[in-house]
């Protein structure tokens, strides 16, 4: 049988018990770094018991720690509450700390952890919304097309929760208990936001009532939540009869939920309006500046990022141009000519499950490829641990195009590429070299996991910025050595991978800042940098419902380059490609100032 969960939270004293060690560690180390250390790790459990997710994710929910295999966070009103208090409390204990008699690395790692936490902070302070803490999603609304429980819960259960043994099955028995009164938790936040007028645009909410209903089905015993248990239990040869068991929790708990936050939603579209940016909401505009804040981890304005936008895209456009006149493509603006290449068959996997097959091993060739030449790159090298994976289906509709990360650190679960393959059309060949790179190696997944090797709050902490600025770099490494050099098309979908960065902090400042239309921005986006409508208007959705994220990833690219300018200008001969990267990726996921001093720090160190 499952665990009973308030059992477990009785056991654990209101989630005192597993950070009590560190603490004592905490307030017995001598000495300003020991004391700042353990304060990190103190911190850190506290974090594992508020994001039990993560311990699983990091293939750390073993030994002590093993009753966090069990839980989920807690998606209530009450539940943000505590997280939002732990955070507080954290920051309040880092303040007392002497930041000058403290290393540099030991800076470095409390300097992250504070930043990341009054970000945060800054974002609980809204009525509403899903405030991520160290991580890339903050979003004005709980549940919509691209943020829930009912997208995240059955995905990481059946990719990241691993059954090897009965107590993992039991453990996912009560995680499916945590699900439901997660939903139960989100719809009762939806209720509140309804009364204050946060309600997301028509357009988000029919596609998240629409995957909602799709996440419903009809039959239990057909929900992917359910076969994973049970197909996983049974190749594991593990006695139980799970199936029973998994279809009494999804019938008589997740499915009612699931109805109930049905029900909320569609109350949501019965007032929803068609305007597409946050400043509509209560404190709009205070919003989206904290939003673009927390995405960037600047002070950039939005007329800043704006231009900054517009201005990088005609660079990129001009280095695109030369190479498409050189392939016979001369009429029409780039965006034109990139319109036209994007529908040529030549370029295209047949839209079938052939075609899903055909990209997915094409993406694990670049992969394998790339893996080998790192060495070019770096003086310090990791496994490189990656897979590609197509998203369920059920979440492919409200989903962007692609997504990856490090596995566990035990390197039993490996870091993927999600890809949505709902149409293959949207996947042209010369785009797909470009994707692998960004997303697995030397992207998300191999910059991921340098992280395993520093203390643990650091491996659980991301700055959006950092790491979608360093995805954008790894796209640019791949390029420097030398893979588009007998591919001259793949390297058109490189500089139309950067140009549609650009874009985006053009069209995000343009929908929540200018008031754009969603329309505006889908027919500028698609005929400014070629991409397919159906493309375009994903990606659009997800500003709508993400404000602020998608501009982190061309303002962390061009700080890392103006910073591997500044040290290529200060040491001269003495400068060194793969110190300077070891450098950016050592040094873990931090806030753009961090990185600046990191970089200053590599400058000094190698003039000497």
């Amino acid at each position: 049988m499952p665990i009973d969960r308030r059992a477990l939270l009785a056991v654990l004293g209101t989630g005192a018990a597993l950070p009590a060690l560190p603490m004592r560690a905490f307030a017995d180390a001598t000495g300003p770094n020991a004391k700042a250390e353990a304060l990190l790790s103190q911190i850190a459990e506290t974090m594992l018991q508020d994001f039990p997710e993560q311990a699983t994710g990091l293939g750390i929910d073993t030994g002590a720690r093993a009753p966090l295999k069990a839980r989920l966070v807690d998606h209530s009103a009450a539940g943000q509450h505590v997280i939002a208090d732990h955070l507080r409390t954290h920051v309040a204990a880092i303040d007392t700390l002497d930041m000058n008699a403290l290393d540099d690395a030991t800076r470095t790692d409390v300097d992250v952890v504070r930043t990341a936490f009054t970000l945060a902070l800054k974002g609980f302070a809204f009525p509403y919304g899903d405030i991520s803490v160290g991580s890339y999603r903050n979003s004005p609304y709980v549940v919509i097309q691209n943020v829930g429980s009912f997208l995240d819960v059955p995905q990481f259960l059946d990719t990241q929760h691993t059954i090897e043994e009965r107590g993992d099955a039991d453990a996912y028995l009560t995680r499916m208990q945590d699900y439901a009164e997660g939903l139960d938790g989100e719809t009762e936040r939806l209720k509140s936001a309804r009364a204050m007028g946060v309600v997301a645009p028509d357009f988000l909410l029919d596609k998240a009532i629409a995957q909602l209903k799709i996440a419903r089905g009809d039959d239990v015993a057909k929900w992917s939540l359910v076969k994973s248990l049970v197909s996983r239990a049974t190749d594991k040869h593990i006695p139980g009869d799970w199936q029973a068991q998994a279809e009494a929790i999804a019938s008589a708990q997740i499915a009612p939920a699931l109805d109930r936050q049905i029900e909320e939603m569609e109350k949501h579209r019965a007032v929803a309006t068609h305007d597409a940016g946050v400043w509509k909401l209560p404190q709009g505009d205070a919003y989206y500046r904290w939003a673009l804040q927390a995405g960037t981890t600047t002070t950039m304005s939005p007329d800043e990022v704006h231009q900054m936008g517009r201005e990088q895209l005609a660079d990129l456009q001009s280095r695109m141009d030369a190479i498409l006149k050189k392939q016979g493509y001369t009429k029409g603006t780039v965006g034109e000519r990139m319109t036209a290449l994007g529908k040529d068959p030549k370029y295209l996997f047949p839209d079938n499950d052939q075609g899903r097959k055909e990209i997915i091993a094409f993406l694990q060739g670049r992969i394998d490829d790339i893996r080998k030449r790192m060495p070019q790159a770096f003086h310090t090298l990791v496994p490189g641990n990656a897979v590609v994976q197509r998203m369920s289906p059920e979440v492919e509709p409200g989903a962007p195009g692609a997504y990856g990360g490090p596995g566990s650190m035990d390197g039993k679960v490996p870091g993927r590429l999600w890809i949505n393959l709902r149409t293959t059309k949207i996947w042209p060949r010369y785009a797909l070299p470009d994707l692998a790179y960004h997303e697995t190696i030397p992207g998300h997944v191999w910059q991921g996991e340098y992280t395993f090797k520093l203390p643990l709050i650091r491996s659980m902490l991301a700055f959006n910025a950092y790491s979608e600025g360093w995805a954008l770099y790894a796209e640019q490494l791949a390029d420097e050595l030398g893979v588009y050099d007998s591919d001259p098309m793949g390297r058109l979908g490189y500089l139309q991978s950067l140009a549609f960065r650009a874009c985006r902090l053009v069209v995000d400042t343009g929908l929540h800042a200018k008031r754009w239309s969603r329309e505006q921005a889908i027919r500028w986006f698609a005929t400014t940098n070629g991409s397919t409508v159906d493309e375009v208007t994903g990606e659009v959705d997800r500003y709508c419902s993400w404000p602020g994220q998608a501009c982190g990833y061309k303002v962390g690219h061009t700080t890392i380059n103006r910073l591997r300018d500044k040290a290529k200008q200060q040491l001269g001969g003495k400068y060194d490609f793969k110190a300077f990267n070891d450098t950016v990726v050592l040094g873990g996921g931090v806030p753009m100032t961090v990185l600046g001093r990191n970089v200053d720090r590599y400058i000094a160190g190698a003039r000497t």
